[in-house]
């Protein structure tokens, strides 16, 4: 089970690591491990998110998320993505702009720094969406019973996500931005991200949780309706969108352990698999349904990297309060989770067929 799922992640990080030691010796090989640490740990709610979407995927599309999204993860969003940014951002073409990131590496993190508060209006913003649609809905388990429970009953008012959302992203350009207009626009379109992509996920899938005949859905090995053709296509792309918005800070961050494109990527790289391959592990393991409270601690440790990324919009949040928020809360809703199963307290399992709530699409 372990070599077969985490195979390619192993065979990723061996080779890795001797291409970083090949491309600049000992100090690049030590610097892509620490690179491959830091994305794991910035990314394991990713992981415990990533998994409760994933286990409504076909087969098929599972593999399709671990080859072509990792492909679309390793090179898109930690090697081209960044240089999309600095291009346009800096007015230069594609070629200039990765030009500058092999030879002139500290203007070019310099270059990508700049155009981080718009990086993180997007990614917060869409993180945001995504926490406040969690809250805001009543669910078959409360982990944080106290606050979950009058959040999910204000929920019921009707756009209050949208409304919060704004609000703090209003909040955030108008006192942390040095440029509020551009802050509100890339703020505005993670917003419209969110809600087309999570809209499009629920138009194709909601179909398929009413009629189990639709050619879009099938029943899968653990019971649930798992989707196939458009909806899973869809719930592809929310996964891929969602990746982007977790790979942000992971790549900002990149830059103050290393200005070198070649390492941060490679380093970068091994963490995504990682990632991917721990996301394949909790479907097959079934760990989401064991630990009822996993995906509680994911989405509110989503919610507080949300807050951090509107926050660095004006203000540096080191990468170890990030990780650190996002572990710790994973851990605590992990611990939760086994003591209520050793209290015997399995009275109210979740119904298989409920409705994707818990990760808004």
């Amino acid at each position: 089970m372990i070599l077969r799922t985490f195979g390619w992640s192993f065979g990723v990080t061996a080779a890795g690591l001797v291409a970083a030691f090949l491309y600049d010796g000992p100090a690049a090989f030590a610097l892509v491990a620490i690179l491959a640490v830091l994305e794991i740990s910035l990314s394991f709610d990713n992981a415990v998110v990533n998994a409760k979407v994933l286990e409504r995927m076909s087969p098929f599309w599972q593999k399709i998320f671990l080859t072509i999204g990792i492909a679309i993860a390793v090179f898109g969003m930690r090697l081209v993505f960044p240089l999309a940014i600095v291009a346009i951002t800096a007015g230069m073409s594609p070629y200039q702009a990765f030009d500058l990131a092999l030879n002139d590496e500290k203007a070019y993190a310099h270059a990508l720094e700049s155009a981080y508060p718009m990086i993180a209006a997007f990614g917060g913003m869409f993180l945001l969406m995504l926490f406040l649609d969690f809250v805001f809905q009543e669910h078959d388990h409360q982990w944080l019973a106290w606050l979950e429970r009058p959040l999910a009953r204000i929920g019921k008012l009707d756009q209050l996500a949208v409304v919060i959302a704004g609000t703090a992203l209003a909040l955030a350009g108008g006192y942390f931005a040095d440029n509020p207009g551009e802050v509100m626009i890339a703020g505005v379109l993670g917003m419209i991200t969110y809600i087309l992509v999570n809209g499009l996920g629920e138009l194709f899938e909601g179909a398929g949780d009413l009629d189990e005949d639709d050619e879009n859905v099938k029943k899968g090995p653990n019971g649930l309706a798992v989707a196939t053709g458009k909806a899973a296509f869809f719930l592809f792309l929310y996964l891929e969108v969602l990746d982007a918005s977790f790979s942000f800070d992971g790549v900002i961050g990149a830059f103050a352990i290393s200005t070198n494109l070649i390492i941060i990527a490679l380093g970068l790289g091994i963490g995504a698999m990682y990632i991917r391959s721990l996301t394949v592990f909790l479907v097959r393991k079934g760990t989401l349904h064991e630990y009822v409270y996993l995906e509680h601690g994911a989405m509110w440790a989503i919610g507080a990297l949300a807050a951090c990324m509107l926050i660095s919009i004006g203000h540096h949040v080191p990468e170890w309060i990030t990780g650190g928020l996002g572990a710790g809360l994973i851990i605590a809703a992990f611990v939760s989770s086994l003591i209520r199963n050793r209290n015997g307290d399995a009275g109210d399992e979740a119904a298989p067929d409920k409705q994707l709530h818990s990760t808004g699409v």
